[in-house]
C-alpha cells in the first residue's frame, strides 16, 4: 500500500513516529498541504490521511487510484462521504481519543475563569507582589466553585466525563440533551446528572460548558437571545465547536458586562481572524484548538488510524464512515 500523508504536522509536529502506518506500507508525509496541491500529491496513492485537508468531489474526480481515506480526527466533514460511498473509497475516523484531554482542557478553562491563576502569575512575574504592602494581593475576584451550578449542553462522553468531574469539585451538574427529550436523569460515573430544558439550564447556571455535536439544530446555539437568560455573573466554556456560539454576541456581552467570562479551545475560523470579533475582550481566555494535544493523545490517534488502515488492509471494519 501507498500512503500519503497530507497534513501531519498536527498530529505530528515531530516529537512522534509514524511507525504505526509505515507498518501497513510505503508513507510520504508532508507537514502541510495546500488545497492546490491536494490532486498533485495524492496522485497515484490509494490510501490517504487527511486531519483537516479537504478531499471534495472535484479533488476526488481527479484521483482515480484513491482506495482509502483515513481522517485523523473525529469528525470527518473535510470528505465528500457521499462521492466515497459512490466511488467505493473507504473513509475511516478516529473516534473518541481525545476525551479524557478534551475534558482536562474543558476543566482547565473553567479553574482559569474561576481562579485567574494566568493573570495573578502575570501581575507576580511583573514584580506587583514585591512591591505589595499585603502578604497577598488580588487583580480581580476569584470564584469558589464548590456549590456552583455547571450546565452542560451535550452530554456525549466528554461531557459525562466533565460531569464527573466538576461534581467532585462540589458543583450540582445538570445537562440539556438533544433527541431524548423523555429522559429525566443520566448517570455519569457515578454522578446523576439532571436533564433540564436548554433555558431553564441556561437560566440556573453559573457556568455553562459546551460538549454538543455542530448541527444546524446547535450551529450558534449560544447567541444574544440565550445569553439573555444566563447570569450577568455566569462563566461560558467551549472545548467543542467554535460555530456553536455567535462570536459578536459573545463580544458585545462580555463588553457590556452581561458575560462574566468565556474561555474557548476552538473559534469560528480555524486559525483565527484579525478581525474576530473576540480580540480584545475582557474576561476572555483562549487556546489555540490545543484540548486534543496532548502527546498521549496524539499518539493514540495516530495507532488508531493505523490499525483502521490494517483493517481495510485485510478486509475488516473498524472504525467505517463509509
Amino acid at each position: 500500500m501507498r500512503i500519503v500523508i497530507l497534513d501531519g504536522s498536527a498530529a505530528n509536529p515531530g516529537d512522534l513516529s509514524w511507525g504505526p502506518l509505515e507498518e501497513v506500507g510505503e508513507v510520504v508525509a508532508y507537514d502541510i498541504t495546500a488545497q492546490e496541491d491536494v490532486v498533485e500529491r495524492t496522485a497515484g496513492f490509494d490510501c490517504a490521511i487527511t486531519n483537516k485537508t479537504v478531499f471534495d468531489r472535484k479533488v476526488l474526480e481527479q484521483l482515480p487510484d484513491l482506495k482509502y481515506i483515513g481522517v485523523l480526527a473525529t469528525g470527518y466533514n473535510v470528505v465528500d462521504t457521499g462521492y466515497c460511498k459512490e466511488r467505493g473509497i473507504a473513509v475511516t475516523n478516529v473516534p473518541e481519543y481525545s476525551t479524557f484531554a478534551t475534558a482536562q482542557m474543558t476543566v482547565a478553562h473553567i479553574l482559569e475563569l474561576a481562579d485567574k491563576v494566568g493573570l495573578h502569575n502575570g501581575a507576580v512575574q511583573n514584580g506587583e507582589w514585591v512591591r505589595s504592602e499585603q502578604f497577598c494581593f488580588f487583580k480581580a475576584p476569584i470564584v469558589e466553585l464548590c456549590g456552583k451550578n455547571l450546565h452542560i449542553i451535550g452530554l456525549g462522553k466528554i461531557g459525562r466525563r466533565v460531569a464527573a468531574i466538576c461534581s467532585a469539585l462540589g458543583m450540582n451538574v445538570t445537562a440539556t440533551l438533544h433527541g431524548d427529550k423523555g429522559v429525566k436523569e443520566v448517570e455519569c460515573h457515578g454522578t446523576h446528572v439532571k436533564i433540564l430544558p436548554l433555558e431553564e439550564g441556561l437560566a440556573g447556571a453559573d457556568i455553562v460548558t459546551l460538549h454538543c455535536p455542530l448541527t444546524d439544530e446547535t450551529k450558534e446555539i449560544i447567541n444574544s437571545d440565550t445569553l439573555s437568560l444566563m447570569k450577568d455573573s455566569a462563566f461560558l466554556v467551549n472545548c467543542a465547536r467554535g460555530p456553536l456560539v455567535n462570536e459578536a454576541d459573545v463580544a458585545n456581552a462580555l463588553r457590556n458586562g452581561s458575560l462574566a467570562g468565556y474561555a474557548a479551545d476552538v473559534i469560528s475560523r480555524e486559525p483565527m481572524l484579525p478581525d474576530n470579533p473576540l480580540i480584545g475582550c475582557p474576561n476572555l481566555v483562549l487556546t489555540p484548538h490545543i484540548a486534543w494535544a496532548p502527546v498521549e493523545t496524539r499518539k493514540r490517534l495516530i495507532d488508531v488510524a493505523a490499525d483502521n488502515l490494517k483493517a481495510f488492509r485485510d478486509g475488516k471494519m473498524l472504525n467505517r464512515i463509509v
